[in-house]
């Protein structure tokens, strides 16, 4: 997991410079809504519900806006229908990327991914052609400054959680993606403030470009994750030790 911590690291840096957090306001919204529509308006019976809330609440989401996202999803405030289609593809160096989507309308959710793929030098592939290569966890990262590596691997570990690692001034929890809203829960009541929280596709083996190829890769990255129908970007990039980004 060292090469995903590293890579976490630089995207969780990068999200805090950008602040764009109306962004991932209507993203988590989204996410909210088709969750409750899907397994129905209570967290405590509806799994996934109740981990879009648990992210939610791990942005500083309010209230007010969780519980109007549980009401559209469920009816209540009238349903939009959102259909989940997932791309696979490449980006420059041969590094596999997935693009996961909640989108509206299909066709212009297709056009502007591959549009965005194809401009900056990669290409969209076939149904399963690189999604064997992850596997889905839930991934909770801690303030190195705040906590120690000890602190966290015992009460993460006592709660579930699979491995920790330390990067870069990030502590890094990895739990299964069934696990993730218990041991975020456990750690949270223990009094632990995490940094960011979320289930994401973490590759088996990844691929070291040199700074040019890299940085290309996270201009795809960040142009992706703009789309507003684009959830969540996953990639099997490592970056290089000497990283520098562009």
């Amino acid at each position: 997991m060292s090469g995903h911590s590293k890579w976490a690291t630089i995207k969780h840096k990068k999200g805090v410079a950008d602040a764009k957090r109306g962004q991932k306001f209507t993203k988590l919204i989204k996410e909210i809504s088709v969750a409750a529509k899907m397994g129905g308006p209570d967290p405590e019976s509806n799994a996934r519900l109740r981990t879009a809330v648990l992210k939610a609440r791990a942005e500083n989401m309010p209230k007010d806006n969780i519980e109007r996202a549980i009401k559209k999803g469920s009816g209540e405030l009238g349903a939009t229908s959102f259909y989940e289609l997932t791309y696979e593809g490449y980006a420059p160096g041969g590094v596999a990327i997935i693009i996961d989507t909640l989108t509206d309308n299909k066709n212009r959710t297709a056009a502007d991914v591959r549009s965005t793929l194809t401009k900056l030098g990669g290409s969209l592939g076939s149904t399963g052609c690189v999604s064997y290569m992850f596997q889905t966890k839930g991934v909770i990262t801690y303030d190195a400054s705040k906590y120690t590596e000890d602190q966290i691997f015992e009460a993460a570990l006592e709660n579930g959680a699979e491995d920790v690692t330390t990067s870069d001034g990030v502590i890094e929890v990895t739990t299964g993606p069934n696990d993730f809203a218990t041991v975020l829960e456990a750690m949270q009541a223990a009094g632990f403030e995490q940094e960011s929280a979320d289930v994401e596709k973490i590759a088996d083996q990844t691929v070291t470009l040199d700074n040019e190829k890299a940085n290309k890769v996270l201009r795809i990255v960040e142009r992706l994750e703009d789309l507003d129908d684009v959830q969540q970007v996953s990639t099997n990039l490592d970056l290089p030790d000497d990283f520098q980004e562009e």
